[in-house]
């Protein structure tokens, strides 16, 4: 396997990365020793160190305040002079860390003094600088254009994507943000929504893998921030574009007998419009998409084997449309230099309709036991209101944010099954409404300091989330748990502090931050629900992060990174109400789960070439407290049932590496490695339904990994291709195992219309070779699957800016 790794790593590889933010505002007071009064019209000038070369200059105001905007990070002299005082020169050094210093004041007399050292920092948006955090730009994604943001995340470093989940260096407990918010469209807990937000919607994506104490302490494995476009220029200019594609090209597997045909040849669809408007002191900025497809959402072959000899061979095919309309607009009102007041809402609706069949054969006799067909309707709809005002004080960097964020959204799901087994055949369904109503409050304030930022803030959430199920059984014969539906509501309170402060001199940098939060979380269940009573848990916990990075020299650098975060249950692995989207497989939530605890400790290097970079991390995550879902089977039954508990212990440990390099003028690569071991410690939990039973799992580990391989070709100056393999080793799933899987995506571009339009191509899985294969092991069963879901896709668009 490595000897492939690295003969693909010589072939192919670049991901666009961002250009890192390489300037910086310095700023500074100058006053009369004596009376310490300010002296405006004081001459500034910054000079190489190197050289005494002049970079910049200026003069203090009235106030002798002075600011020095686009500084680049490097060593040089700054001096003041000034008719009737001495001249002062003192070495400067320009650091990496904050886009603001604040040097203070300066005080000048009669006689020379020679200053101490200043240090000042400046930030950067990539694994260049802090290395807790890489940023890409969706644009530069050429061969997933087009397509979702699930998609477009497939093919970033150190990410992967199974069953509609991202994970982090294989870890699925991710926070979603969508300009830096948590959003009913990507969740407020666990992931949600990710295939089918546009990739047109988006700029750039963002991924944080040590968060500072700012950040909401949810989501063990790290952040993953996507940025919506926003243009800002002047007058009304904006962007258009259309794209459509084809995806289920071929039958990679026949049906088993007697369902319906599986989805070819599905259609896909993606408008997408960005306008901007500026005048004055007036920003209005709009952004709509709308993604409609057709795909092959699921077709698993499953062979389930019990210890008593029975053998069920069986078959999951969805067929799903989906309409996603995803909007944001609002207003920046800059009201003066010092004020602005951003009013924004972001609006989105998505249709989802499964057409599926499950056919349940036996694999002793090959005899038709059970036909399951369904029809899910599903209407997800979330619109969240945003307040946001920023005051700048007269200190460049030094700020005062506060917003009010309030969301509303509706899971509105109606689900018809007719269930035909040899004897009977039963029309049945249940529907369920869920309201979301989460409202975020938040007061961030930033100071840059002589050597380094202070952050510090306050946030305060409430959330409430009632549901309400409804089993519509028939008369006899039902498979339906009627004692198991009814209403429950979630409610969560999370006051929060914080602070952070970032320090940095010529060869250190150390930051040290910690979160305070109380978390009060109750699960109001039915009184007549068959199983489960109300529920629920409070705990007030610190949260801190430290970082400490030694600069061996200008292009090297060691970094070491710990951080402690939380993993809360999200409402759906609570929800008390049995799932029936799998005949035989049977989802349910557990009111007594309890919040994950994480600590994670890194150590990174970075090393700087002229034409890329080489960056390697060395990572160790142990959770106590593991959520995740556990599949056993009760009495005489074959159904079994998937119940969400608390496991214990596990420790993800690994090795990422990032190598970038433009090999010409034409073609450049980047490689990632991500090896690591997994391992969950044995352990005993106690399931309540559908009765109380006791499960039992010896310890799994295993060694696993990914690569992502891309290669980016400029045939001229506006024609560009890209290639991108992926491979995924086999790994540790609950209860189990999944295969290893290889795909290869291409894509090229081509910059038309003096380059305000652009055309592109691309395709993905070219191969046909991503398949689902995983074996599961429960109390008195195993099965194995294989899942030929749709990953074939080819794209065609268009966009246009103006």
């Amino acid at each position: 396997m490595i000897k492939n790794i690295l003969f693909l790593g010589l072939l192919l590889s670049p991901l666009g990365l961002v250009a890192q933010k390489t300037s910086v505002t310095v700023s500074g007071t100058l006053k009369d020793k004596v009376s310490s009064e300010p002296l405006p019209f004081v001459n500034v000038v910054l000079k190489k160190a190197i050289d005494s070369a002049f970079v910049s200059g200026t003069i203090t105001n009235d106030k002798g305040l002075f600011t020095l905007d686009n500084v680049k990070p490097a060593d040089y002299i700054i001096e003041m002079t000034y008719m009737g005082y001495a001249k002062y020169a003192a070495p400067l050094f320009v650091g990496a860390n904050s886009d603001f210093i604040d040097i203070g004041a300066i005080f000048l007399t009669e006689n020379a003094q020679q200053l101490n050292e200043v240090v000042v920092t400046a930030s950067q948006d990539a694994v260049a600088t802090t290395m807790d955090k890489k940023t890409y730009t969706v644009d530069d994604n050429i061969s997933q254009g087009g397509g979702s943001v699930l998609q477009s995340l497939n093919n970033l470093p150190g990410l992967t994507t199974t069953n509609g989940q991202v994970q982090l260096r294989g870890n699925d407990q991710v926070t979603i943000l969508i300009d830096g918010k948590q959003t009913a469209i990507t969740g407020f807990g666990n992931q949600n929504g990710l295939d089918n937000i546009p990739a047109s919607a988006v700029a750039k994506i963002e991924i944080i893998n040590n968060p500072s104490a700012k950040y909401d302490a949810n989501g063990n494995a790290g952040i993953i921030n996507i940025i919506l476009k926003k243009e800002e220029q002047n007058g009304l200019n904006g962007k258009v574009g259309l794209s459509t594609g084809l995806g289920a090209l071929w039958v990679r597997r026949e049906n088993l007998p007697g369902i319906r045909p599986q989805y070819q040849a599905t259609p896909k669809i993606n408008p997408s419009v960005a306008l901007n408007y500026s005048k004055n002191k007036v920003n209005l900025f709009l952004q709509a998409d709308n993604l409609y497809t057709e795909t092959l959402n699921k077709n698993e072959f499953v062979t389930r084997t019990y210890a008593d000899g029975t053998v069920i061979n069986q078959q999951m095919k969805r067929n799903r449309d989906t309409n996603f309309f995803t909007s944001k607009a609002g207003l920046d009102w800059f009201m003066n230099d010092q004020n602005t007041l951003t009013i924004s809402g972001l609006f989105s609706q998505e249709s989802i309709k499964d057409y599926g069949d499950q056919p349940f054969f036996s694999g002793n006799t090959g005899e038709s036991l059970r036909l399951w067909q369904f029809l899910e309707d599903e209407v997800l709809t979330a619109a969240m209101a945003s307040v946001a005002y920023e005051h700048k004080f007269e200190q460049p960097g030094r700020k005062l944010n506060i917003g009010f964020n309030y969301t509303f959204d509706r899971e509105d799901e109606k689900y018809f099954f007719t269930n035909t087994q040899p004897t009977f055949s039963n029309k049945e369904s249940f529907f369920l409404i869920a309201d979301q109503k989460v409202a975020d409050f938040t007061l961030d304030y930033t100071r840059p300091m002589k050597h380094g930022l202070l952050e510090t803030g306050v946030k305060f959430r409430r959330r409430t989330i009632p549901t309400d199920m409804q089993f519509n059984p028939a008369a006899t014969n039902s498979v339906l748990d009627t004692g198991a539906d009814g209403k429950a509501t979630y409610t969560e309170t999370i006051p929060a502090l914080y602070g952070n402060y970032t320090y940095e001199v010529k060869k250190l940098e150390a930051e040290l931050g910690l979160r305070m939060e109380y978390v009060n979380l109750s699960y109001a269940v039915d009184p007549n629900h068959n199983t489960y009573t109300s529920n629920g848990y409070n705990y007030l916990q610190p949260f801190p992060n430290a970082r400490v990075a030694y600069k061996l020299n200008d292009r090297n650098k060691l970094s070491a990174f710990y951080n402690r975060r939380v993993d809360r249950p999200d409402e759906g692995d609570i929800r008390i109400f049995p799932k029936y989207d799998d005949a035989e497989i049977i989802k349910v939530g557990n009111p007594g789960l309890q919040p994950q605890f994480t600590n994670s400790f890194e150590l990174g290097f970075k090393n700087d070439w002229d034409k890329g970079y080489f960056y390697t991390a060395l990572y160790h995550r142990i959770s106590d407290g593991t959520i995740t879902r556990i599949g056993t089977t009760v009495d005489a039954s074959n159904l079994i049932y998937n119940i969400s508990q608390n496991a214990g212990k596990s420790y993800n440990t690994g090795l990422e590496v990032v190598l970038s390099r433009e090999l010409s003028e034409k073609v450049n690569m980047n490689l990632n490695l991500n090896g690591y071991h997994n391992q969950i410690d044995a352990f005993t939990v106690i399931n309540q339904y559908p009765v109380v039973n006791t499960f039992t799992a010896a310890k799994q580990e295993i060694f696993a990994g990914n690569v992502k391989l891309n290669t980016n070709v400029k045939f001229s100056k506006n024609t560009e291709a890209q290639l991108t393999a992926i491979y995924l080793s086999p790994d540790i799933i609950p209860q189990g195992t999944i295969d290893a899987r290889f795909s290869l995506d291409a894509g090229v571009k081509k910059l038309i219309q003096s380059g305000k339009g652009e055309l592109f191509l691309n395709a993905t899985d070219l191969l046909n070779t991503m398949v689902i294969k995983t074996k599961v092991t429960g109390n008195n069963f195993n099965y194995t699957s294989k899942n030929y879901y749709e990953t074939q896709v080819i794209r065609l668009g268009y966009s246009y800016k103006f």
